[in-house]
């Protein structure tokens, strides 16, 4: 449909005026245009823009805050059939391209990515993958789109196109919190509520880089008025947020390694900022803020996973609070280190005893709703099935006969041999990538310490669980293992293989769904300890293997294989995938 060329020039004041005068569209005509670092630098800068002005826009970099970054070159997108919303669009595609590809430091501010409707959007969007063949072919990507929205620098980048929902709650957020910073001695915690894959991670990462880009704006750098979060681009919240300190914190290793990775990758963040709770608690610094993302995995004093743990547990509590405590948990630690905090929650994803209780997380959420700063997300971002998928299955797993929704496109498949559903996730990773097995923990870790031996063996396959915990989805040998909650929960998948092992089964006698605590290996997981301690019923142990497989039977964006172990919930989930 279009007909677009790309024009090269030098990032300098001489060439910039020469290139005015060759053609009016230079003047006067929406363009899309790139400008690069040195790749020659350690982590060379790039920054993606849209204006109708290309040589004035160009002039006001080089005498802005752009001329510092050791920028080479300028590429113009023209086109003569593009507008005002096309080039607003392309712009976004090519910030989330590069951001996910990972080779620049982008220096564009967060003041909102463009998701918006326009005439022939489509044809529109198909054209921009021609522009980014063209770029790639210079040599401005380094990986295919594919590989790229398959990666977590793609998936965890602040640069994002919310949802309308993502984006009211961060501007409700900002308000409430630019509010609150005003009075120094205030202290106030934010809650945000959203099922899996609405996108709560997302705004922990997009507030943070939006509140380091207002903090840091200058008055020449360019805000787009009309963008959703330009009007608290002031001098005002700048002197507000000019000595705000914040922290992100990450219960999950692996989720945390993830986003260190992004945040090392992104001016005005860093790596140090993502901590464990365990970190936090031990630091001597004090917070002005403090976002926790997963904050239903937040421990509680129990047994920890290790005597070291332990240890650190007493120790951060007598630290802080004078004494150990057991009634301390990990979020007092951090109420104790900041003055603000932005709580981002499910309840329904808790999976161990040692984690927030559900009355602490309850309380949390009454008090941040009496005092205005509770915020919910409710659109579906990661199942292509949409927010009814996710109530489908949870309902399903708490016995409530749901019907099943129309899932459109996703693939909702049961499998009755575990070969032929590792077949099919090897050729859906071969297709569109990052597919994966993924299982309850109804198996021991005998590889672990045994790297020859077989954890799973079921229908004459043979598997071992996750190699690594970091990033395990990632890494190399992940198609030919098994996942645990530990190594996903978090993460999206393309397709995700869930294997139902025999921890979650249907008691012949009642009839009812049931958890068979023999069978299930976590131990940690059914210790009587934190808020169950002398009182973990075989009631609440079926509660955290059915979050467990609600998370797993939600990773997946385009699709979800299941086998199950008990012929007789095989059975019943049969009936459900058919109603």
């Amino acid at each position: 449909m279009t007909e677009f060329n790309i024009q090269r020039l030098p990032f300098q004041r001489d060439a910039v005026d020469t290139w005015a005068r060759d053609d009016t569209r230079h003047t006067n005509w929406p363009v899309v245009y790139v400008i690069e670092g040195s790749t020659q630098r350690t982590s060379p800068g790039l920054y993606v823009g849209e204006t109708v002005n290309a040589a004035s826009r160009m002039r006001q970099h080089l005498a802005g805050s752009k001329r510092h970054e050791a920028l080479e070159s300028i590429r113009v997108v023209v086109d003569h059939t593009f507008n005002k919303s096309v080039c607003l669009d392309l712009e976004s595609h090519l910030i989330r391209w590069f951001s996910g590809d990972g080779r620049y430091r982008i220096l564009n501010g967060n003041d909102g990515l463009t998701d918006a409707q326009y005439y022939d959007r489509d044809l529109y969007r198909e054209s921009f993958r021609d522009v980014f063949e063209a770029l790639r072919a210079e040599g401005l990507f380094s990986r295919s789109i594919p590989q790229i929205e398959n990666s977590d620098l793609f998936k965890l980048s602040p640069f994002k196109a919310l949802t309308d929902d993502q984006g009211v709650a961060i501007m409700d957020i900002l308000e409430g919190l630019l509010d609150d910073l005003h009075d120094p001695s205030a202290r106030s915690t934010l809650v945000v509520q959203g099922n899996p894959g609405t996108g709560k991670t997302i705004i922990a990462i997009f507030l943070m880089k939006l509140l380091a880009d207002i903090r840091d704006y200058q008055d020449h750098d360019g805000v787009e008025p009309d963008s959703m979060f330009s009007e608290f681009f002031v001098p005002e919240n700048r002197e507000l947020l000019k000595s705000l300190r914040m922290a992100l914190v990450i219960p999950q290793q692996s989720l945390r390694e993830s986003v260190k990775k992004v945040f090392k990758k992104t001016p005005k963040l860093n790596a140090g900022m993502v901590m464990s709770p365990f970190q936090l608690g031990e630091s001597d610094d004090e917070f002005d803020l403090v976002l926790v993302d997963e904050t239903h995995r937040l421990g509680q004093r129990a047994n920890q996973a290790s005597g070291v743990q332990n240890k650190k547990f007493r120790d951060i509590n007598a630290a802080l609070f004078g004494e150990d405590d057991p009634t301390y948990t990990q979020l007092d630690w951090i109420k104790a280190r900041s003055r603000h905090q932005l709580l981002l929650v499910d309840g329904e994803q808790s999976v161990r005893p040692h984690d927030l209780s559900p009355s602490a997380l309850d309380a949390e959420v009454r008090a941040a709703k009496d005092a205005h700063r509770f915020f919910r997300l409710t659109t579906q971002m990661r199942v292509r099935a949409g927010a009814d998928y996710v109530e489908f299955i949870r309902a399903l797993l708490r016995e409530e006969a749901p019907v099943l929704p129309d899932l459109g496109e996703y693939e909702l498949r049961l499998f009755d041999d575990l070969g032929e559903m590792r077949e099919a996730i090897r050729y859906k990773d071969a297709e569109v990538g990052l597919s994966r097995l993924v299982a309850g923990y109804a198996w021991d870790w005998v590889s672990k310490k045994n790297p020859d031996e077989f954890d799973i063996e079921l229908d004459g396959e043979r598997l071992r669980w996750n190699g690594t915990d970091k990033d395990w989805i990632n890494s190399p040998g992940a198609l030919e293992e098994v996942g645990s909650i530990h190594t996903v929960q978090g993460y999206d998948l393309n397709y995700a293989g869930v294997i139902i092992g025999p921890d979650l089964r249907v008691d012949a006698t009642t009839g009812r769904i049931v958890a068979d605590r023999e069978s299930y290996r976590d131990k940690k997981g059914k210790e009587n300890t934190g808020h169950l301690k002398n009182s973990f019923g075989d009631d609440d142990l079926l509660t955290f293997i059915r979050n467990i497989y609600g998370v797993l039977l939600t990773r997946g964006m385009r699709g979800t294989y299941v086998y199950v172990c008990d012929p007789a919930l095989r059975k019943r989930l049969a009936a459900a995938f058919r109603s």
